[in-house]
């Protein structure tokens, strides 16, 4: 099969050695999207909802320049800096997913880039 490599403006640029997304088929996984303002590259301020926010828009800048939306999502892997924001999270997270939510693993890391509060990757099917 044939690897493809995922790139938009519409997302932050890698701040490391990896790419936004790679599609291998009709699978894509995504890199984790942290919230980076595609622009400054800034970490927006605010708290969990405003980071949350730009996270998902980030991701689903990703998946659009890969052909997909949303509702290819088939899993997602969520890592939240502290436990205690997991509501405040989950309500903007499912603000994203109108059409059903993927399976999804959440989990407190002790650390994430940047020191953001929440980071988010996704496998997704791809027509």
């Amino acid at each position: 099969m044939t690897k493809t490599t995922i790139a938009t403006e519409h997302a932050p640029a890698a701040i490391g050695p990896y790419v936004q997304a790679t599609r291998i088929g009709n699978t894509l996984y995504t890199s984790g999207q942290i919230p980076l303002d595609p622009i400054s590259m800034a970490v927006v301020e605010g708290g969990i909802e405003a980071q949350t926010i730009q996270v998902m828009d980030n991701l689903l800048a990703v998946l659009k320049a890969a052909g997909a939306d949303a509702s290819s999502v088939l899993k997602t892997t969520c890592y939240l800096s502290d436990m205690n924001n997991f509501l405040a999270f989950n309500e903007v997270y499912a603000s994203y997913f109108t059409l059903g939510a993927p399976a999804r693993s959440c989990v407190e890391a002790a650390r994430l880039p940047k020191d953001v509060l929440v980071e988010v990757e996704a496998i997704a099917y791809v027509k």
